[in-house]
């Protein structure tokens, strides 16, 4: 890379420096979090020292009080903490003694609180992001915020005078249905993906460069988080949510193809999860109760990561047949909205409905003050009334 993007977070994150003594910056290994956070401490007295290095790790081993002390007056940047999770105990005493905005940033390719030798979770003590790979917008130079855009239309929409249906819920918006882009730019821009390596590289060495990935993270990885996987067999769940890419997570399924215990896949599950290389998309129900019984969607969090781990082609998602594309496009959009949801101007959560009768929307957002909106990912160039039926039944619903 000659130059580096910009990241939409940023601006966020210090803003988080300057008021928290910590702050955690999570994702999964190669989004970019070690040039992030030199980026986010460019302008102050700071110190990074990444842990993956093994000197480094072993003064942390040997001494993690004066690990942690060595800058006090400064930032210190710990690259990679879940390497040495016992620093963790010292940084929390470091932090009670002064509590001063900024003292540490913390990077980590898992999710810390899920690491059976995190000794404590930092509660009050820290604040935590996730990054992930590049968004389109990030991508292109542009700042998108496509729920807060929507949120917008809906609220102008009486001045604009678009009168609203008599039932005063779904507002007709201004804008065309129709767009510029086409196919092959569609599968072009899931194959590419957000990893910077990828997203950044060119198109020959992107296969490679994902297997060697996968085989990396999944083999030394998986270590750091939890030692009874076989890599193997975490290999092959990875493959089986990647060709059911969004689909609903049935375990019992899974565990028989993937000849995993019954008794363990949900560990399997759950280390997948914590190395961030599959979200889960919980359901959306009124009863809150529902949301934690009923069957999340599974996605593995890059499109060109799911189409390699899948082995498809890009060049046979081309021509209209199949329905591979619109499961990958279906993770791809769920993606970039959790993305967004980062720096958008509204908040909100990310869910998919499934009703008992069979009505099934593919996202639905459920925004801070209770709205709904339902979003339906379709790979054709037409829109249809047939296309938003299931719209029509949640809303009546």
């Amino acid at each position: 890379m000659d130059s580096l993007l910009d990241r939409h977070l940023l601006s966020l994150a210090r803003q988080y420096l300057d008021v928290f003594p910590t702050l955690i910056i999570e994702g999964a290994r190669q989004v970019g979090k070690s040039t992030f956070a030199s980026m986010l401490v460019a302008d102050r007295s700071a110190m990074v020292v990444s842990l993956d290095d093994l000197q480094n790790r072993r003064q942390a081993a040997d001494d993690p009080v004066g690990f942690v002390g060595q800058l006090p007056n400064g930032t210190l940047v710990i690259d990679e903490i879940q390497r040495v999770p016992e620093l963790i105990l010292p940084i929390k005493a470091a932090i009670d003694a002064n509590r001063r905005p900024g003292r540490f940033v913390l990077t980590g390719s898992s999710d810390l609180l899920r690491l059976q030798r995190t000794p404590d979770s930092l509660a009050g003590r820290a604040v935590t992001l996730r990054l992930r790979g590049f968004s389109q917008g990030e991508l292109r130079g542009v700042r998108e915020d496509f729920i807060g855009w929507l949120t917008g239309a809906m609220a102008d929409e009486p001045a604009k005078g678009i009168p609203l249906p008599a039932d005063g819920v779904s507002p007709r918006f201004p804008w065309s249905a129709t767009s510029s882009m086409t196919r092959e730019n569609c599968v072009s821009m899931l194959s590419a993906g957000g990893y910077p390596a990828m997203a950044l590289g060119e198109k020959g060495v992107r296969n490679a460069w994902l297997t060697s990935y996968i085989q990396q993270v999944v083999q030394q990885d998986t270590a750091d988080v939890r030692r009874v996987t076989e890599p193997l067999r975490l290999t092959k769940l990875l493959r089986l949510l990647a060709a059911n890419q969004a689909g609903e997570l049935i375990k019992a399924r899974l565990a028989n193809e993937a000849d995993i215990p019954a008794s363990t896949i949900t560990d399997y599950l759950n280390v997948l999860t914590t190395l961030f290389l599959v979200d889960s998309i919980p359901p959306w129900t009124p009863n809150l109760t529902g949301r934690e019984i009923d069957r999340p969607k599974a996605v593995v969090v890059d499109p060109a990561m799911a189409l390699s781990l899948a082995r498809v082609k890009p060049a046979s998602l081309i021509p209209v047949s199949g329905e591979y594309l619109g499961h990958l496009l279906e993770g791809f959009v769920a993606e970039e909205l959790a993305k967004q949801r980062s720096w958008s101007s509204v908040d909100y959560d990310i869910y998919h409905y499934r009703s008992a009768g069979g009505t099934e929307v593919d996202l639905v957002l459920e925004l801070e003050d209770g709205l709904l909106l339902g979003i339906e990912v379709k790979t054709t160039q037409s829109v249809l009334s047939a296309h938003v039926k299931n719209l029509r039944r949640l809303r009546s619903q």
